[in-house]
Formats: C-alpha cells, sequence, structure tokens
C-alpha cells in the first residue's frame, strides 16, 4: 500500500531513537505528528492517500548540536511506498530513499 514511513537510528548509542517526534508536511499543510516507536519506527506517517507533490519530514531530535532535522522530497509516483529513514550522531546525520 502506498505510504510515507521512517526510521530513526541513534549511531551514538547503536540504538533506535525511540520517542522521537516527527511531522509529516505536504506544503506548509501539517498531516501528521507522531513520535518513533521502541523500534525507532513510524510505520505509516500519511495515514491516507498519497498526492504528488512535495512532502517535508521534520525530526525533533536531541543531540549536542542538532534540535531539528528537516528533509524534503517529492513524490511522483502515488503508488509506490516511500521509507526515509534517518541516521543520526551527536554532530552528524545522513538520510536516504530507503525500500
Amino acid at each position: 500500500m502506498p505510504s510515507i514511513s521512517t526510521h530513526v537510528l541513534d549511531t551514538d548509542r547503536g540504538t533506535p531513537a525511540r520517542g522521537v517526534r516527527v511531522e509529516l508536511y505536504r506544503g506548509d499543510r501539517l498531516l501528521s505528528a507522531q513520535q518513533t516507536n521502541d523500534d525507532g519506527r513510524i510505520v505509516d506517517l500519511v495515514q491516507g492517500a498519497l498526492e504528488s507533490a512535495t512532502y517535508r519530514l521534520v525530526f525533533h531530535v536531541s543531540s549536542p548540536f542538532f534540535s531539528r532535522l528537516e528533509v524534503e522530497f517529492k513524490i511522483a509516483d502515488t503508488s509506490r511506498h516511500y521509507h526515509i529513514p534517518l541516521i543520526v550522531a551527536p554532530y552528524m546525520c545522513a538520510t536516504y530513499r530507503g525500500s
């Protein structure tokens, strides 16, 4: 089923990052605000149909340097699943299109 999911990993601790607030926006409209589970995941951020649009994930992380990280991405094919993981450490972060 088409959806947007995420997985946040804390590489400083070597564990999933649980309890991270993640907001999903389409344009400037807030679609969802959830917290990662004990495995650092949110399985379905959209909770409805995907639209062809630009989306933005806002991760409210807690590190000595970062307090909020944003990832903006475009969805053209609304029939696919989009997984956007975040890897975060005190002074580094990375994201990619997962499967």
